[in-house]
């Protein structure tokens, strides 16, 4: 029952510790072996902090991984949809377009050159003579002309 407690408490540390004072045989191996194990804690409560922090960051790491895929995936998806939307855009309107573009491609150029004259006659310039504009008098003249300048 004490091995058990005293495996649980300091595991491997107090038979590496044991086995320090052994080797170095200080003048006071109970000072030296407290020291030893306030020291083994540090280091052991360092160590279970960076593991700590190591899963975290594996755990964020695989998070963000998922983020990107998730994103690739919708981008993918956005893109078929788009490519759908365009298929069906242009069976919608090909088939009006694809008429027109049959009977322009089998219409004679001169005839449709022809139509479009007698659709749209050019103005004739020879016959139009350009008009002067009346002007009316300054207003300084008309009031003038009101005045009576033969009265003294």
């Amino acid at each position: 029952m004490e091995t058990e407690y005293l495996k649980k408490c300091f595991g491997n540390s107090l038979s590496k510790a044991l086995a320090e004072v052994a080797s170095v045989r200080p003048s006071d191996p109970i000072e030296y072996l407290a020291r030893w194990l306030y020291h083994y804690r540090k280091i052991d409560i360092a160590d279970e902090k960076n593991r700590q922090e190591q899963i975290q960051l594996k755990k964020e790491v695989d998070n963000s991984l998922q983020e990107m895929e998730m994103a690739q995936m919708m981008k993918e998806e956005e893109l078929q949809i788009q490519q759908k939307y365009e298929e069906c855009h242009k069976e919608v309107i090909s088939p009006t377009v694809s008429k027109k573009k049959v009977v322009f491609m089998q219409e004679d150029p001169e005839i449709f050159e022809e139509a479009a004259l007698e659709e749209e006659p050019l103005l004739d310039t020879d016959s139009m003579s350009p008009s002067v504009p009346q002007q009316s008098p300054p207003p300084e003249l008309s009031y003038d002309s009101d005045l009576n300048l033969d009265s003294p």
